[in-house]
């Protein structure tokens, strides 16, 4: 038996009891498995305790920003749970209730599709559910390692049914099944810095696929943004006016506007009821993975300058190469006050003067880059929501496999082999074998 099986018999063994349990019991367990798994998973924990962080248009006090993040786990493990369940209920007109579905029945009705837009809420499964119910539709799914798993839980969302298409073969499918009258679900709030378009969600710059907006230019069919709540062992669904696009204008005029305005539709209801969205996955990721190696890939970034005048010289010019290698990033310089001028002007610069006040009480910061000689920081920012905290040493061994033993290299030399991929912003001498690097 593979792995992948047994995991699969596993998790289904461990689940099975869940179908004979209400969805108000069901939410009461899950939030007692959320709170536990709030604790034991520091990695999605610091990001979503950072990802609150960034986001401004909440206004959060970091008490606000723990309490949410653990909301957001409760929901991720009550959405976990009730696969289970929803693979075995026959109808779901009495946990699932759409208050306003006229507008869009009307239209599939006439055999207009419809494009809904929906994001990562509450239980973002009961919008396929609910919708297939009562309209034929399609949506976009993106495929999990495990296939034991992936064909079940298709065999949920497919269960009155709709079809789920993978992102492959999305734009084909999509046009085909839009053209046909039919309904297109995408969930669109990840993050995809490839994309080439971005929208100022939450406050932070957020880049997201314009596909939503592309298929409705493309075939005239409104966007209709889809909002989920869970209340009292509920789901309650809201459907948007349609948002139509103006194929008198060009695609390119098109596009930001249809997009922007249903990112902000979405953008309200998350602000309505934060700890039901998915805090847990990089919604504000804003590097590709084409230059910089894995484990220094992070959208919020903190710099830590040295106090000593002699290493602050040293060290200081790496400034504007972060900005180089990270042109998208959410960078933060910490700066001695005193020198802090000779740092290029365009960067977002904090200085101090003691080095207590590096001891910052600050959630946004995934990557820390302490180039200080306290190495007591590393434990700090490791207790807020670093993911990683690397010195120069770790830089320099990072850096080693790339070098030769027989040459200098320069400060921006060392840091480029360390963080850069080889061909990217250094070139390697391709006689030399590479070190495999994620």
């Amino acid at each position: 038996m593979s792995k992948d099986k047994f995991l699969y018999i596993l998790l289904r063994t461990f689940l099975f009891p869940i179908r004979f349990l209400t969805f108000r019991q069901i939410h009461w367990l899950g939030n007692k498995f959320g709170l536990l798994a709030y604790h034991l998973h520091p990695t999605f924990r610091k990001r979503a305790l950072s990802n609150l962080s960034l986001a401004k248009s909440l206004q959060l006090s970091r008490d606000a920003i723990i309490q949410t993040a653990k909301e957001s786990f409760q929901n991720l493990l009550i959405t976990c749970l009730e696969y289970e369940k929803f693979s075995s209920l026959k109808s779901t007109k009495n946990v699932i209730i759409c208050k306003n579905p006229e507008l869009a029945q009307s239209f599939i009705n006439k055999g207009q599709g419809i494009i809904f837009f929906c994001g990562h809420q509450a239980n973002w499964e009961t919008l396929f559910l609910d919708g297939t119910q009562k309209m034929p539709g399609i949506a976009i799914g993106r495929p999990i390692k495990n296939k034991y798993l992936y064909e079940w839980i298709i065999s949920i969302r497919e269960k009155f049914g709709g079809t789920i298409i993978t992102p492959k073969k999305a734009l084909k499918e999509g046009l085909r099944g839009l053209r046909q009258g039919k309904f297109l679900g995408i969930v669109g709030d990840q993050g995809m810095p490839d994309s080439g378009y971005f929208h100022t969600f939450l406050g932070q710059k957020a880049w997201t696929s314009p596909a939503p907006a592309l298929l409705s230019y493309k075939t005239g069919c409104p966007i209709m943004v889809a909002t989920t709540v869970r209340q009292d062992g509920k789901y309650y669904i809201t459907y948007s006016d349609p948002i139509w696009p103006d194929q008198t204008q060009s695609l390119d005029e098109q596009m930001p506007k249809l997009m922007d305005k249903t990112l902000e539709i979405f953008e309200r209801s998350v602000i309505k009821h934060p700890g039901q969205w998915l805090w847990q996955h990089n919604r504000f990721k804003q590097e590709t993975p084409n230059i910089v190696y894995y484990k220094y890939r992070f959208d919020s970034i903190l710099i830590l300058f040295p106090k000593d005048e002699e290493k602050f010289n040293e060290f200081f010019p790496v400034a504007s190469l972060f900005k180089e290698i990270y042109p998208k990033a959410f960078l933060t310089f910490f700066a001695p006050e005193k020198y802090a001028s000779k740092l290029p002007q365009n960067l977002k610069v904090i200085t101090y003067e003691n080095c207590n006040e590096l001891f910052i009480k600050d959630f946004q910061y995934k990557l820390v880059l302490n180039f200080t000689k306290n190495s007591t920081i590393k434990k700090h920012f490791l207790k807020q929501a670093a993911q990683r905290v690397i010195c120069f040493k770790d830089i320099l061994n990072d850096a080693k496999p790339y070098m030769d033993k027989d040459t200098n290299y320069t400060l921006i030399e060392i840091i480029k082999r360390a963080i850069c991929r080889p061909g990217t912003l250094w070139e390697n001498d391709a006689s030399k074998p590479l070190l495999h690097r994620k």
